[in-house]
């Protein structure tokens, strides 16, 4: 891969204008490959049944999108704050030496004390 192709995969090209003549062409053959897609995968007619029922019902229509919206920004906080308060502490090793020689320490005293 050349340089330029490098510097235009990270930087980007330009965006054209659908009117550019130099881009017009290209940006033609784009536009038919992308209905040619929706209509091999039936997207056009999900789209327009979403369509007819956004026009038909237009409370019940931003009802259900943005009841949508607010029950996955719900499900998120709670789901973040849940992680969050049963996330355990992380021991290291010399910590769990230490409460180790503490438990040993502590049951030779406790059965030095019943003699």
């Amino acid at each position: 891969m050349s340089v330029k192709g490098i510097r235009r995969m990270l930087v980007g090209e330009d965006m054209p204008d659908k009117d550019d003549p130099k881009y017009k062409e290209r940006y033609e053959r784009e536009v038919a490959a992308g209905r040619k897609f929706a209509r091999t995968t039936r997207i056009d007619l999900a789209a327009a049944k979403v369509q007819g029922l956004a026009n038909a019902h237009k409370t019940l229509f931003l009802v259900i999108v943005f009841g949508f919206v607010a029950v996955c920004f719900g499900f998120n906080i709670y789901r973040m704050a849940r992680y969050y308060s049963h996330q355990q502490t992380a021991r290291t090793a010399t910590e769990i030496q230490d409460s180790v020689l503490k438990a040993r320490h502590h049951q030779i005293m406790k059965g030095d004390n019943r003699q």
